[in-house]
């Protein structure tokens, strides 16, 4: 494969990502594995495709897994031994930094020097890593926040606790070191510079992106005789961590309403929920089922289990619409997946899906987390199946404006103007901050 030329040179050659608090491998919707692992995975296979070797760097969490891990040509998994394998929570994690540290520095010291071109970090817990590799192997650092504390502490939902300082101070010390910051979208990148003092001159942003021929649309009919679920149905659909920033109960609330308030409603109305307890949420692994039967909708509710990408296609397909309403999100890849299959998303008018749902051309926004706003933007919905249908062929036509390959491009520029820009500070003997 012959290497691109860009504006200020080569393609680099290899690339370290680093993601300390989860795997790529792991299966998304539970535990800390989500949109993050999404991420990392598809854009690697992307910056191989175009001559790019990915190698991620991530915790060991079983004695059983190997070391290293050939997902394709170009991208490697590397497990990295940091602590006991199980038991270990994301708040455990910033003592084993050192370790992990130590792990990937050693792997770069077996090659050559100049090994790696560009640090990639994904999370502040891998920005500390990053930092490090940065400074010992003189390359450029790129750092993905993915999730900001202080965001999260803005936007802290009911029950759930918040981000400690420690987190703060860690993310502030890197953005401040790190060459390159990927915000997913405006929103974030002002945030960075508001809330973290970012230079904005180092901040690009890149949308995530969807894989658009696992989701696209289908008929639905199909979808729903494979998952049983009935053809007369309306069906509403929640995927992700069940923990309280995704806030499910808020869609089993408006459900309950819904339910109370329309007698043709109540008859039809299904509530899919695909995702397992994360965060906080594993404290009371139960509260949503007891929740739900609380409600008197128990029967309506059907919870499954986090669902590989071909069988999650096959529930938003099956949907009449999805749900998101999470507190905070930074982008939001469920509504944008399932845009790509053509199903319409009422969405909390926070972070990220302000940009992955077009209010009232591809979905809804709502701007509360109250019971009765989000009952009458679903209900209103859940009535006009024209308006339903319309929405979701706008849908797809917008999330076709992201894929994968469009946010590794932006990944590859960013690479690119930030090995450039290393490498004139180093001829200049400023390249050390």
């Amino acid at each position: 494969m012959s290497a691109r030329i860009t504006r200020h040179g080569a393609l680099p050659k290899r690339v370290a990502t680093l993601s300390v608090h989860t795997s790529p491998l792991e299966q998304p919707g539970g535990g800390d594995a989500g949109g993050m692992n999404v991420y990392v995975l598809e854009t690697a296979r992307r910056l191989a495709d175009s001559g790019v070797a990915v190698e991620i760097f991530t915790r060991a969490t079983s004695s059983e897994l190997p070391k290293v891990v050939a997902v394709e040509p170009g991208v490697i998994v590397r497990h990295v031994t940091a602590g006991p394998f199980e038991g270990l929570s994301k708040q455990d994690l910033p003592g084993q930094l050192c370790a992990f540290s130590a792990a990937v520095l050693r792997a770069e010291a077996q090659h050559e020097p100049g090994w790696y071109d560009v640090v990639h970090s994904h999370y502040w817990l891998s920005g500390q890593v990053g930092w490090l590799a940065r400074e010992r192997w003189g390359v450029p650092l790129v750092h993905t926040a993915h999730t900001l504390g202080r965001t999260k502490n803005e936007y802290l939902a009911a029950g759930d606790a918040p981000e400690p300082l420690a987190r703060i101070v860690g993310e502030q010390q890197v953005i401040a070191e790190a060459d390159r910051l990927i915000a997913n979208t405006d929103d974030e990148a002002r945030q960075l510079v508001d809330w973290y003092d970012a230079d904005p001159s180092k901040i690009v942003t890149v949308p995530p992106g969807v894989d658009l021929d696992v989701f696209r649309p289908a008929p639905a009919a199909a979808a729903r005789d494979r998952l049983g679920i009935p053809a007369h149905a309306l069906v509403l659909l929640f995927v992700g961590r069940l923990q309280p920033l995704k806030a499910p109960d808020v869609l089993l609330r408006a459900a309950a309403q819904l339910v109370a308030e329309d007698q043709d409603l109540a008859r039809r109305l299904q509530v899919v929920i695909v995702g397992a307890p994360s965060g906080s949420g594993v404290d009371d692994p139960l509260a949503l089922p007891r929740l739900a039967a609380e409600l008197g909708i128990a029967d309506r509710v059907r919870f499954e289990p986090p669902a590989s990408r071909s069988l999650l296609a096959d529930f938003y397909t099956a949907a009449d619409l999805t749900v998101v309403p999470s507190y905070n999100e930074s982008f939001g890849l469920v509504a944008l997946e399932s845009q790509a299959c053509g199903v319409p998303v009422v969405a909390a008018a926070v972070g990220g899906l302000r940009t992955a749902v077009l209010d009232g051309r591809t979905g809804t926004l709502v701007d509360s987390h109250r019971t009765e706003d989000w009952a009458g933007a679903l209900g209103s919905l859940l009535r006009e199946p024209a308006r339903r249908a319309a929405f979701g062929a706008a849908a797809r036509l917008h999330a076709e404006q992201f894929s994968w390959r469009h946010t590794a491009d932006g990944l590859l520029g960013a690479y690119r103007d930030a090995v450039a820009e290393f490498g004139s500070l180093a001829l200049t003997g400023s390249g050390s901050r």
